[in-house]
C-alpha cells in the first residue's frame, strides 16, 4: 500500500472529459480502500497526458490508447492500460500486477 502513498497519479481518456473523470472516480475508489494517499491524482485527454505522463508515477488508460504513452514507459512511469475504464476491481488487478499494490 505505501508504494503509492505520496505518488503521482494520471488517468486518460480520449477528451478528458468524460471516462477519463469515471477512471479518476474508479482509482480514488481503490486509493480508498487500500488507504492509499496518492500526491496527485488527476485526469486528463490523451493529447495532454502523452506529454505530461513523464511527470506522473502511474498513468491510467484504455487500452488503445496505451501506444501514446510508449515514452513514458520507457522512463519509471508505470503504464496500465485497462479494458473497462470504470472497473475498479481491474484497476487494482493492474496495480498488483505492476507490483505496486500488495495481495
Amino acid at each position: 500500500m505505501a508504494k503509492l502513498d505520496g505518488k503521482r497519479i494520471l488517468a486518460c481518456c480520449a477528451n478528458g472529459a468524460g471516462s477519463s473523470l469515471m477512471m479518476e472516480n474508479a482509482i480514488k475508489k481503490v486509493m480508498t480502500r487500500n488507504g492509499i494517499k496518492p500526491a496527485e491524482l488527476r485526469h486528463c485527454p490523451v493529447s495532454e497526458g502523452k506529454s505530461a505522463a513523464r511527470n506522473y508515477d502511474v498513468v491510467f488508460c484504455a487500452k488503445p490508447f496505451a501506444k501514446n504513452f510508449e515514452d513514458a514507459s520507457k522512463s519509471n512511469t508505470v503504464l496500465i492500460p485497462l479494458k473497462n475504464v470504470m472497473s475498479d476491481k481491474e484497476i487494482e488487478a493492474g496495480l498488483k500486477d505492476a507490483g505496486l499494490l500488495d495481495d
